[in-house]
């Protein structure tokens, strides 16, 4: 896998649980190289372009491995501009609560559209063992908390005297 395809990855289905920039990804790859966790090899696509390959080692397995039996981390904490915003409206009257309320429900109208289509592409009527259970239970919850999200803004919304 090239540090573009990384970068896709992260661009779409990892990026919908984990951010990480393009100026994270190659340093890190660099640093794993070094630390002989992966190794680098170039390869010629089309006539003059060449990539970078990386595969896992051994031991980048092992340190892998390791990782995924580790207790999970407190849980970080949340950035959520909507939630500050409403928090400091100090009165159900203000208008730009609707507005507010509005624009965070398309939003996640949107994303649940997203999410639901990714399903659909990557796993409707497809045996999730095969090798993507744990991506299939993460796209699961993401489209949960999208739906259990919605019902709340919906009912939240209902409660808004300047609501048209």
């Amino acid at each position: 896998m090239a540090g573009y395809d990384i970068k896709k990855a992260f661009e779409g289905e990892i990026g919908d649980f984990w951010y990480s920039n393009h100026s994270q990804i190659y340093p890190e790859l660099s640093r794993m190289e070094q630390d002989r966790l992966i190794s680098g090899h170039e390869e010629i696509v089309g006539s003059k372009l060449t990539k970078k390959k990386y595969t896992i080692t051994d031991s980048g397995r092992t340190v892998f491995n390791q990782w995924l039996s580790e207790s999970l981390n407190a849980l970080p904490p949340t950035r959520d501009e909507f939630a500050m915003k409403v928090y400091f409206m100090d009165s159900a009257q203000d208008p730009l609560l609707v507005t507010l309320f509005r624009e965070e429900i398309l939003r996640h109208e949107e994303k649940l559209d997203y999410l639901q289509s990714r399903w659909q592409v990557l796993f409707a009527g497809k045996d999730r063992d095969d090798g993507h259970f744990g991506h299939a239970l993460i796209l699961e919850r993401a489209i949960r908390r999208e739906k259990d999200l919605l019902v709340w803004l919906h009912e939240a919304e209902k409660r808004l005297p300047g609501k048209p």
